[in-house]
């Protein structure tokens, strides 16, 4: 793996796990419907809570690494023009959409749980009683779980692109050459050398 591959798949990595961490640490630091008391019929007293900074947070990372991913697979595509196979490029491409997919759904849910952790208030229900607004369980921690999905899936599909093809490797066979092996000339020996008798038996009693 070359240099600039190797970074781009340690940026994707880390931003896609850092995603992952503060999208759990928002789940587990969110408000919950026992700390938040009703003083009033229509006004709830809400703790503070880092659950929004959080998943702010958790977003913008996942869409750092998305970004990554895509500056990359750009890049392979300038610089190496890679031609796959039909195997390879029915998973690249489904890798791709899967990608796209959970990183949409991720960073929604983790844009909505936090913008919805900030949202206060008292709600009355249809028999006339009040309820304060939390975030439900379960929203921050899906986006972080599909966070970590949709990298996975964006390295898988950047991965197949950087491979070696099957007619690249095809060519390598045929030429004799193996991934690694440097492509130079063999110096063969030179042939045997005719002397002249006479020349010899000089330089024999020389």
């Amino acid at each position: 793996m070359e240099r600039n591959s190797l970074l781009i798949c340690c940026g994707v990595v880390f931003f896609g796990l850092f995603s992952a961490a503060t999208g759990f640490a928002a789940e587990a630091t969110r408000i919950k419907g026992s700390s938040v008391q009703l003083v009033a019929p229509t006004q709830c007293a809400y703790p503070q809570s880092p659950a929004l900074a959080l998943g702010l947070t958790a977003a913008v990372a996942l869409v750092i690494a998305q970004i990554i991913i895509n500056v990359g697979i750009g890049c392979t595509y300038c610089n190496q023009s890679p031609h796959l196979s039909s195997s390879n490029w029915t998973i690249a491409v489904g890798c791709l959409v899967g990608s796209w997919f959970t990183f949409a759904v991720a960073f929604f849910l983790l844009l909505t749980a936090a913008a919805m952790n900030k949202r206060h208030g008292a709600f009355s229900t249809d028999f006339g009683s009040y309820y304060c607004y939390v975030v439900k369980p379960g929203v921050f921690a899906g986006g972080a779980a599909l966070s970590i999905v949709s990298v996975t899936l964006g390295m898988l599909y950047y991965l197949t692109l950087i491979s070696p093809s099957d007619n690249d490797a095809a060519a390598l066979h045929q030429e004799g050459i193996t991934p690694g092996q440097s492509k130079l000339p063999i110096q063969r020996s030179q042939g045997p050398v005719f002397v002249h008798e006479d020349t010899y038996r000089r330089r024999q009693f020389a």
